[in-house]
């Protein structure tokens, strides 16, 4: 359990690191379907990972400001209604639309932002408060790990 936000912030840090690879992955290998991956690719993947932490952005841009976040309790309330499985697919979906620059952008700014704002968002608000503290820690470190065989199969398919 963390107890202050910097902790927090060199642990996402040191464990994100292995994931910007995807980034430098050729672009065939980007969007290649990797056995060992769910069928995903390394875009696939980045898109995941980088819309969770675009939610994380939010609810952090909404915590520096207030004891509250909106955006927290309409993903609480679309994961309960829809299912995890429905909630991803339909972010893969609504990011066919970018390009793979774009995608590999968000690789290297998002996280970067999520943890320039955690570090004006009050301790109280997100690594003191239980319940935003597991949604952080579910959207970033807790969730790479769930990730790391993927990337591993991933890097795997690419040679790497």
């Amino acid at each position: 359990m963390y107890t202050d936000g910097l902790s927090f912030l060199e642990d996402e840090r040191e464990a994100w690191l292995p994931f910007e690879a995807l980034a430098a992955l050729a672009d065939e290998d980007f969007v290649r379907p990797a056995e060992g991956a769910h069928g995903w690719s390394g875009r696939d993947l980045a898109i995941h990972l980088t819309d969770c932490q675009a939610l994380a952005l939010d609810v952090a841009r909404e915590l520096a400001v207030s004891d509250h976040s909106a955006a927290w309790e309409r993903f609480e309330r679309e994961w309960e209604e829809k299912g995890g499985d429905a909630v991803n697919a339909e972010a893969l979906a609504a990011a066919s639309g970018l390009s793979d620059d774009e995608v590999r952008a968000r690789l290297t700014d998002l996280p970067g932002e999520l943890r320039g704002y955690l570090t004006v968002v009050p301790e109280s608000r997100w690594v003191k408060n239980a319940t935003y503290r597991e949604f952080f820690l579910g959207e970033t470190l807790d969730h790479y790990v769930e990730h790391q065989a993927d990337l591993a199969a991933i890097l795997a398919a690419a040679g790497r």
